[in-house]
């Protein structure tokens, strides 16, 4: 009968472990504009959209949108090699094994510890002064304890709660990083490839000004022109040889940067000489209100609100009882060979409420820091929103203003180049001096590397959009509760289902 109301009262509290005390989980909401302001002139709301899969959207390997093989086999690197893609993954990992050892609360936790107690006794009168009899006794013991807290007020299931959350924000954490490195690993190889084609202009460049300097000493050497024309051209000369010199200190470092990125030393990767030839792709652009599912970082910070949402219930259930269930079962016997013998067996059942009557303001404390950690975390959602914004309009921005300054450089390149044909016939006709000549070709030269600049400028920017834009990921794309849950490993944005 004592068994059968234990159990009953054990059957009670499933019944009413429905209720989880503390606030329910609403999203917060987030400043967010109808439409970017940098949007191109003429644009309407309505025209800012998800791009549907028609559309040449950057999604999955989204730096295969700037059509290049040699970094496309470089970015396929970063994901299998580089160490802080490895460690953000060990911090997922880490997260997801919380989280299941969240939820082992849940259950029931068996333990058994089998003994053997011997004890020396000693009867008589003879006890007293040390001269009775005595004798040892053996007990074998094969206890089973079982013990388990029924989630009557749900603070073990706000707690699993909170920690599944907080494992979604460290995969979101993870994917993060790996559009931050793909991105950075882009732009250093455009980077690369801008210095590379400002020396082939330079050394093209030193080419012309060494024939130059040659033909200038001959007609000295006839008397046609003056020392001082031989000195300027050995002066470009040289001084256009130092520049192309000096490219050689950035380029080494961009390429040991990309070796580090794809997760080799730098002694192991040498990149040839590949001059920029590649040209800014148009990026679609969507909803600003969209964003917020499309970049990592912001899914991050969203996760952590949700994970000191369920906190703050784990601090409210700590001023409710909490309701206990343990129970033990066993063989003990003084014979061995009659331990495991039904008369052996024994066995014990019951329920216990635990209640906190007093701790000094302790919980109390905990309930406002609670919602003070909650507090943070919303703001620093809205935060990461804001960034993010204004990260897609510092994008838009720029490819808008470095469009129209492209466009100004081409011009400006074509008269200079123009300007240099004039000086060079001048010169040769005898009207003046060399000096003019090399006026307009250092104009020339440095309007050809401006061309340049600007052109990896504009590709870096359309790295920077596409990566505040998100790199085409999606936060549906978060491992589900289930996923985080399971036994199996898998890969943080393989799985399908939404966040809960």
């Amino acid at each position: 009968m004592r068994l059968r109301s234990a159990l009953a009262a054990a059957a009670a509290a499933l019944l009413t472990a429905g209720c989880a005390v503390g606030p329910n989980y609403v999203r917060p909401s987030a400043p967010v504009p109808p439409v970017f302001k940098e949007a191109p002139p003429g644009q309407r709301p309505e025209d800012w959209k998800a791009a549907q899969p028609s559309d040449a959207a950057p999604r999955g390997p989204w730096w295969e949108v700037f059509g290049d093989p040699d970094l496309d086999a470089l970015e396929a690197a970063v994901d299998a090699a580089n160490q802080d893609v490895a460690r953000a993954e060990a911090n997922y990992h880490v997260a997801r094994a919380l989280a299941r050892g969240a939820r082992a609360d849940l259950f029931p936790a068996l333990t058994v510890s089998p003994a053997v107690t011997i004890a020396r006794s000693r009867t008589g009168a003879g006890q007293a002064t040390g001269t009775g009899t005595g004798g040892h006794t053996t007990v074998y013991e094969v206890p089973f304890d079982l013990s388990w807290e029924a989630d009557v007020f749900g603070r073990i299931r706000r707690n699993l709660e909170s920690n599944v959350a907080a494992a979604q924000a460290t995969a979101a954490d993870l994917e993060g990083v790996r559009l931050s490195l793909h991105a950075e690993l882009a732009m250093d190889w455009f980077l690369l490839q801008g210095l590379d084609a400002q020396k082939r202009l330079l050394d093209d460049a030193v080419a012309g000004y060494a024939r130059a300097l040659q033909l200038n000493r001959n007609r000295h050497e006839q008397g046609i022109v003056s020392g001082v024309d031989v000195a300027q051209a050995e002066t470009q000369l040289e001084t256009t040889r130092v520049e192309s010199t000096d490219l050689e200190v950035d380029r080494a470092q961009l390429e040991h940067a990309i070796a580090v990125l794809t997760g080799r030393p730098p002694a192991d990767l040498t990149i040839p000489p590949t001059p920029i030839h590649a040209a800014p792709p148009a990026i679609p652009s969507l909803l600003p209100s969209e964003l917020l599912e499309r970049r990592p970082d912001i899914a991050a910070a969203e996760r952590r609100v949700a994970a000191a949402n369920a906190q703050v219930g784990v601090a409210t259930a700590a001023f409710f009882p909490r309701l206990l269930l343990a129970a033990s079962a066993g063989w003990q016997n003084a014979s061995l060979g009659s331990l495991f013998s039904a008369p052996s067996f024994f066995w014990s059942i019951g329920p216990s409420l635990a209640q906190t009557i007093f701790s000094g303001g302790r919980r109390r404390a905990a309930l406002e820091q609670a919602h003070g950690n909650y507090d943070a975390a919303v703001a620093g959602y809205r935060q990461s929103a804001l960034g993010a914004f204004q990260e897609v309009e510092d994008g838009l921005a720029a490819q808008r203003i470095l469009g129209t300054e492209a466009e100004q450089e081409a011009v400006a390149v074509a008269a200079s180049e123009r300007l240099v044909a004039i000086a060079r016939n001048r010169y040769q006709g005898g009207i003046t001096t060399y000096l003019e000549v090399v006026t307009a070709e250092t104009a020339a030269l440095a309007n050809r590397r401006s061309a340049v600049e600007l052109l990896v400028r504009r590709m870096t920017t359309s790295v920077a959009l596409v990566k505040a834009l998100g790199g085409g990921w999606d936060a549906s794309t978060l491992p589900s509760r289930g996923d985080v849950l399971s036994r199996v490993s898998p890969h943080p944005t393989a799985t399908e289902g939404r966040i809960p």
